[in-house]
């Protein structure tokens, strides 16, 4: 039997960030809504990723929510660093720009975000942010942690 919090089906995001020049993408999965009014997330951030830096340096992200056909991607956004390969140059066929930030345009959802608090929770970053604006972008199913499980990608 799996451990309790590998139970769940969870969705599978992507956060998109960048520092004006360098963009970068990644895999999500500590993600939840935190508040309705105003609406905001908290997005769990590795530590030392590339994604962490840019963030840093730049607060605003795209959080992207994958759709299930999507789920090749997580072997490039996911299983490899930004630090030693350029994300975006190899996906520069599947992405758009939404107020300057590279999103997948298959994704099932993109919700443009500011990061407004860091805390320090172990291994990750619990990143709060704000929600600014989003767009649904189609009705496909949305890319799970089960999913994942059944093309063996993930074991946990």
């Amino acid at each position: 039997m799996r451990r309790p919090w590998n139970r769940s089906e969870l969705p599978v995001y992507s956060l998109s960030t960048t520092d004006g020049k360098r963009h970068n993408m990644n895999i999500c999965t500590f993600v939840t809504a935190i508040s309705m009014q105003p609406k905001r997330f908290i997005i769990g951030v590795y530590k030392g990723t590339f994604t962490e830096s840019l963030l840093k340096q730049h607060p605003r992200c795209i959080l992207q929510l994958l759709s299930s056909k999507q789920y090749r991607l997580v072997e490039l956004l996911g299983k490899k660093s930004g630090h030693s390969i350029n994300k975006a140059e190899k996906l520069q066929d599947k992405t758009g720009l939404f107020h300057h930030l590279l999103f997948l345009q298959d994704s099932c959802a993109i919700i443009l975000c500011e990061a407004k608090h860091w805390y320090d929770t172990g291994d990750h970053y619990a990143v709060l942010c704000d929600v600014i604006t989003y767009r649904n972008l189609n009705t496909d199913p949305v890319l799970t942690t089960e999913l994942l499980r059944e093309k063996k990608i993930i074991s946990a």
